[in-house]
């Protein structure tokens, strides 16, 4: 099959077409003929080598953690049936999205439905699971909490200011001036110019600080936190991950969370965009064989959404 590869860890360039087996699918996965994928920042991490004390060697390598597509093989009882439309978020901890096939445990596959475009669904994966998890499960929130996203114009941002209105939360929406329309559409109730308003500097005091930028740390955020307060943030490296456990016992704790792939909360994501809560905007759109722009693309810097990667029709 086609996918994208590289061979050792560098700059984009590194990245370039090539042709490996196709995966085999074990029992209790599912084959999927990729449609499309998104880039995340763990992507172009892994690949640069940050991250290979976690992940060293295994090369070549399949980036991508997102995909969109159809089931191509599946178990006889399994809940999905060959030709079911459906996204996934790899529970791969390599990645693999970005070639024509890419498996995964049917636990983290959802199916979607035909209003969904493969384009919406890949781009929902990892950082929708990313927000949510991060709100719901790490941050405790309830409706009425007072909740501050920072970097609200991002990928994970974008998600995570409409899944906090949705709960019922006031939100705070943090970015750049030129994103203030943007995250005020997306249902922020204020919005913060980080270039002209510090806002572990405000007055105003919050539940939930959620640092999807990994702009600001805990002790930086802690004196705007509420008692109870919970911050949370999406950039593990050893110093967030000393953070988590010194703070877990305070009244104000802060948490460094990895997404984990589950396929019920893809159908949470699914439920909020069906029933017009959650609105999926793409940044820009490349062909798959062009993943090396695209990398370059989030690595630059996104203002709003999602980068999206789409197969080339043969």
């Amino acid at each position: 099959m086609r996918a994208m590869i590289y061979d050792d860890y560098g700059n984009a360039g590194v990245l370039h077409v090539g042709s490996i087996a196709i995966p085999e699918r074990s029992a209790g996965q599912l084959l999927i003929d990729v449609r499309a994928s998104s880039v995340n920042p763990i992507d172009y991490r892994l690949r640069s080598g940050e991250m290979k004390g976690l992940l060293p060697g295994g090369f070549p390598r399949i980036p991508g953690y997102d995909v969109a597509g159809v089931v191509a093989d599946c178990d006889a009882d399994s809940d999905f049936v060959i030709g079911d439309r459906v996204i996934a978020f790899l529970d791969s901890a390599r990645g693999g999205a970005c070639a024509d096939f890419a498996v995964c445990s049917a636990g983290v596959a959802a199916k979607i439905p035909a209003t969904i475009s493969y384009e919406i669904g890949a781009a929902m994966p990892l950082a929708g699971t990313t927000a949510l998890q991060s709100l719901r499960d790490h941050g405790k929130m309830k409706s009425a909490h007072r909740v501050l996203i920072n970097g609200a114009s991002g990928g994970v941002g974008m998600f995570a200011v409409q899944i906090a209105k949705a709960s019922g939360c006031h939100v705070d929406a943090v970015a750049s001036g030129d994103n203030r329309e943007f995250c005020m559409a997306l249902g922020a109730d204020h919005f913060y110019d980080y270039e002209k308003t510090d806002f572990t500097e405000s007055d105003e005091r919050w539940d939930i600080v959620f640092d999807a930028a990994g702009k600001a740390s805990y002790f930086e955020a802690r004196d705007v936190m509420l008692d109870g307060g919970r911050y949370i943030s999406t950039e593990p490296d050893v110093k967030g991950m000393l953070m988590t456990v010194l703070t877990w016992p305070l009244s104000k704790s802060g948490k460094v969370m990895l997404a984990r792939p589950n396929g019920d909360d893809l159908r949470e994501l699914i439920r909020l965009h069906e029933s017009g809560k959650l609105e999926v905007t793409i940044d820009s759109q490349f062909p798959m064989s062009e993943i090396a722009d695209a990398h370059r693309r989030v690595e630059n810097g996104v203002d709003r959404g999602k980068v999206v990667l789409v197969k080339e029709t043969a």
